[in-house]
């Protein structure tokens, strides 16, 4: 393995006591699986020794990209078979970054940045100022920032020219964020959080008490989280003032996810798991017993996956609470990856691939896996991008998955989804010791395949609903009705018809849930039912609310299934009240 020594030995000498650590943690540490007995941990589908050594980025069709320790960037299939490797000029840890139209991003210890397209074929490289540790993001205009050891933070054009470069003075391991304004956060040995506008000046420099290797993620309001090696997780606002800090035991140098529910969720090596809400207050803290390094993922259903340094995987439901334990006996220290299609990939030291039985996807929030999208974009996305980005890809991936054959000696059984315990416990703590390992990058040898990714598009509604207007009747349970100007829809209904859950909170509020994340709505009560007003239901995530004046009825959207409602109010009220666009 080369250029090790290019870390700094500061830096060598915490990882190699992490290295130590996980063994002395484990006595602390409470037994596998200590979840109720329904909760059976998934089984490793299979363990491929794919020579991984970066984090592992998924492409929209659900190919794997990585750099492996023999200095070559790498695209495998879901299955981990080989597509094609391309030879870099040294190793390297940073994820890469798939485009939207395939090509891939990869950055290594050799100071150079790669682009090649979607057949392995390089593009362009371009020399920086020095080693890069920290994942690059794409922008919307297609031009990728990256950070250097060397001191830099440099914005690339998507043909390979530097646009700017910003001087930091001390190296960048923190992997850049991109907000929705396009403005660019950052975190460097100098202690500090950077804020950059989008043509590299800078805004605003934010002084935490001691080293910034975590990796900035970005809320649904635009707070911007990280931990510290001054045992801290840090909430800053866009303007960068602080919002509030959560001491830990030990340092935060792992990379923190914002949930659908918008927890923040981080580990720390003393061993825990903090879950943050918005204003600052611990939800629920979880003991793994061991430190950790790599940031968690979020499934659909709630459930956080994250890995330790001793090697286990830890699935934690939403109070909290341990749903089950893998253990491999071998160090995880990149972050969890999952698949649209719901496979989870786990990378185990030494560079083997690990996918389990298939769990539940990525859930649907402004930032549940590691760079903000499993394509490793570093960038938040509005709600409605969020949501048609996440249609395509899953799109995308089921197209591709369905094409493929059975692994060797796979069997594709998935995991049941039992009913979750009510309360919530917070596990004994526990003071496991301290160790660092920064993120990086590296490739390099060719040998290029010709894998044909389909391309990335949003899926189009049914221009016309199909249901009769009696079976949208039975369906809507008494259809649309209008009190004064505004139309309301049966709540449990039109809930039930678009597969969303639904709880009412009182005669005036309920929470719908969509892809995981809970949407707080005003209701009404009409005759004893909730009733939900169209207006509300258009502003949930994913959904399109059209009326038909001329047949009757109101026109519900969401994933690409439509359901019709019929209206039940005179025809002069619905031609007036039936002309406002939803």
């Amino acid at each position: 393995m080369k250029k090790l020594t290019h870390l700094p030995r500061w830096t060598l000498l915490l990882t190699s006591l992490a290295a130590v650590t996980p063994a002395a943690a484990q006595t602390a540490a409470p037994a596998a699986s200590a979840a109720p007995a329904q909760f059976i941990a998934p089984k490793i589908d299979w363990t491929r020794e794919l020579k991984v050594m970066s984090g592992v980025t998924i492409a929209d069709n659900g190919d794997l990209i990585y750099l492996g320790s023999d200095s070559r960037i790498r695209r495998t299939d879901a299955q981990g078979k080989e597509k094609w490797t391309y030879a870099a000029g040294d190793i390297g840890r940073a994820n890469p970054v798939v485009t939207p139209q395939g090509s891939v991003l990869a950055a290594s210890y050799d100071d150079h940045v790669y682009l090649l397209d979607p057949n392995g074929k390089l593009q362009w490289k371009l020399k920086l100022d020095g080693d890069i540790y920290a994942s690059p993001a794409l922008r919307l205009d297609g031009s990728f920032i990256v950070g250097t050891a060397g001191g830099s933070v440099y914005a690339l054009s998507a043909d390979g020219k530097v646009l700017w470069q910003y001087k930091v003075g001390a190296p960048v391991f923190s992997s850049p964020a991109v907000a929705a304004d396009g403005t660019i956060y950052f975190g460097a040995q100098n202690n500090r959080m950077h804020a950059l506008t989008p043509d590299g000046t800078l805004k605003w420099a934010y002084a935490a008490g001691s080293l910034v290797f975590s990796s900035p993620a970005i809320g649904r309001e635009g707070g911007i989280y990280f931990g510290s090696s001054d045992r801290k997780i840090h909430a800053l606002n866009p303007d960068g003032t602080l919002k509030w800090t959560v001491p830990t035991g030990l340092f935060v140098n792992a990379s923190p996810i914002v949930t659908s529910t918008d927890l923040v969720v981080v580990g720390s090596y003393d061993g825990k798991v903090y879950a943050v809400n918005t204003t600052g207050e611990n939800e629920w803290v979880y003991t793994a017993g061991a430190p950790i390094a790599g940031a968690a993922a979020e499934l659909s259903d709630g459930t956080i996956l994250i890995p330790d340094l001793s090697g286990t995987v830890h699935a934690i439901g939403k109070a909290g609470q341990r749903l089950w334990t893998i253990q491999t006996g071998k160090k995880i220290d990149t972050a969890i990856a999952v698949s649209d299609a719901g496979t989870v990939y786990f990378t185990t030291e030494g560079g083997a691939l690990n996918a389990l039985q298939k769990q539940r996807p990525l859930a649907v929030g402004p930032w549940t896996t590691f760079h903000a999208l499993p394509s490793s974009w570093g960038r938040a996305l509005s709600a409605n991008d969020l949501q048609a980005r996440t249609a395509a890809r899953r799109a995308a991936a089921t197209a591709a998955i369905a094409a493929l054959k059975p692994a060797p000696g796979s069997t594709p059984a998935p995991t049941p989804t039992p009913v979750r315990p009510p309360t919530a416990t917070t596990p004994p703590a526990g003071t496991p010791p301290a160790g660092t390992a920064p993120g990086g990058t590296g490739p390099v040898a060719t040998t290029p395949a010709t894998p044909v990714r389909p391309p990335v598009t949003t899926p189009t509604a049914p221009a016309t609903p199909t249901r009769t207007p009696e079976e949208a009747a039975r369906l809507a349970g008494g259809g649309a009705r209008a009190v004064g100007r505004t139309v309301y829809l049966p709540l449990a209904e039109t809930a039930q018809a678009l597969d969303m859950a639904v709880k009412v909170l009182s005669p005036r509020q309920a929470t719908v849930t969509v892809l995981g994340s809970p949407v707080l709505v005003s209701t009404v009560t009409l005759d004893g039912r909730a009733y939900l007003p169209l207006s509300g239901l258009a502003r949930l995530p994913g959904v399109t609310v059209k009326t038909d004046p001329a047949a009757g009825t109101v026109n519900v959207t969401r994933l690409a299934r439509t359901r019709s409602f019929p209206v039940n109010f005179g025809k002069a009220v619905s031609l007036e009240v039936m002309r406002t666009t939803y």
